[in-house]
């Protein structure tokens, strides 16, 4: 399946936050469910659970997730 990758705009309370949930191998459910909207409004359909991939260095901080969706669905 195919990967898309999502990025959403954040903080860095959040990012750190959500980054620490990831270390300690639990989920912050509300960027999830964000990332997972994003695809949807891409036109797309989620095959899986989106995956946390990391946060940007950059300014703005943004949360990375990578969600595979469905190759029979187009934009």
């Amino acid at each position: 399946m195919p990967l898309m990758r999502i990025q959403l705009d954040s903080d860095r309370t959040i990012a750190r936050r959500v980054l620490e949930l990831h270390r300690a191998g639990k989920i912050h459910h509300e960027s999830r469910d964000a990332a997972r909207e994003q695809v949807w409004r891409h036109g797309r359909t989620p095959a899986g659970e989106p995956v946390f991939i990391g946060v940007t260095n950059g300014e703005p901080i943004r949360l990375l997730y990578d969600v595979e969706v469905y190759t029979d669905t187009v934009p």
